[in-house]
């Protein structure tokens, strides 16, 4: 069973729950629009649903309510930033325009994040970009649950890479994905549905194919995208690695198997050999390649082509990455966002522990 809810009743909850646990009420704001844009864009796995799991982060005093956010190092067009154990949700926001200031100076703008928590849907921070006419980028590391292609240790994270292009009249080109054939997040929703996961999405401990959703709590992993290296899971191992190292070694943050889990409740690896999880973020000027209105005009003709290709049998239209999310934000913003009872539950147990009543 399901139950409704306005974005505004959420949004309100999540910010006053964030408020209590310490959040300046600037920041409180931030991270709530941070992570219902989620719930909005259909990503139900990184949204509301994720609160609890930031109030016990902090319980468990890994997550700094009131970070003191600052860049340790610069040139013109890059930047590192230390997060000081601050929520995701505000510490991305706060580097992504960092990036976006960079880029306004010298045309682009690159920006690593060390010492930071997990920062919801990657999708969001990229988009930040696009209002002053930038190509953003936006991606991060996260707690070891996927295996390598022939390897049954988990190595790697969910690792998303998000990006938000511009366009004229059409809509941004908006891509936000996960290296693995799913997110853990989906695991997640079909444990509380009690359905299988589809073949390649995990394996047991042993490096078997599993169907069972609750895996990686048996000591299984998730796996990179492509399933299997027949159907090319070494080149989701590649773009993994590529975001691990972008995020974790360039600034300083955690990698691999050191990066730091979600769940407040699993032991933090030993002897870790950076500080917290790590982002990274970018911010490229158009017009520091071309005039923007030609750029949006021949996006525009890639769009509109692409919206005109001939479709296979079964299939009503060729979707644009960032269409069914856009999509789904216009609907659930007039009509609401259904919750699953066991989230509402849930959401209510973290309001009665805090004192923020759920509308």
């Amino acid at each position: 069973m399901e139950q409704l809810f306005s974005y505004q009743q959420l949004f309100d909850f999540a910010r006053q729950v964030f408020i209590k646990i310490g959040c300046p009420q600037k920041d409180a704001g931030i991270a709530s629009k941070s992570l219902l844009s989620a719930d909005l864009r259909g990503v139900d796995s990184h949204g509301v649903a994720r609160l609890s799991g930031y109030v016990r982060l902090w319980e468990a005093e890994r997550v700094n309510a009131a970070p003191e956010m600052k860049i340790i190092h610069e040139t013109p067009s890059t930047a590192v930033v230390d997060g000081d154990r601050g929520l995701g949700l505000v510490v991305a926001p706060y580097a992504m325009q960092v990036a976006i200031q960079k880029a306004n100076a010298v045309g682009s703008g690159w920006v690593s994040v060390q010492n930071s928590n997990h920062f919801g849907i990657a999708g969001y921070h990229a988009m930040l970009a696009l209002p002053h006419d930038m190509i953003g980028i936006a991606m991060t590391n996260a707690s070891a649950l996927v295996a390598p292609t022939f390897s049954k240790e988990r190595m790697l994270g969910t690792n998303p890479i998000a990006v938000a292009i511009p366009a004229g009249t059409e809509p941004a080109f908006v891509a936000d994905f996960a290296t693995t054939t799913a997110a853990n997040g989906k695991l997640e929703i079909l444990q509380r549905k009690n359905k299988p996961v589809p073949a390649g999405w995990v394996q047991t401990k042993e490096g078997e194919t599993s169907f069972n959703a609750h895996e990686l709590k048996e000591g299984g992993s998730l796996l990179p995208l492509g399933g299997d290296r027949e159907h090319g899971s070494h080149k989701g191992y590649m773009l993994g690695s590529i975001v691990d190292i972008f995020s974790g070694i360039l600034s300083g943050a955690n990698f691999g198997p050191w990066v730091p889990p979600f769940p407040a409740y699993l032991p933090m690896p030993e002897n870790m050999p950076g500080k917290g999880i790590g982002h990274f973020f970018g911010a490229m000027r158009i017009d520091a390649f071309r005039p923007g209105a030609d750029f949006k005009k021949d996006m525009d003709q890639w769009i509109g082509r692409f919206r005109q290709a001939k479709t296979s049998d079964g299939h009503e239209r060729v979707l644009i990455p960032g269409d069914p999310e856009r999509e789904m934000e216009v609907l659930r913003m007039k009509e609401g966002i259904l919750l699953l009872n066991e989230v509402v539950s849930d959401l209510r147990s973290v309001g009665d522990k805090l004192g923020v009543e759920l509308g």
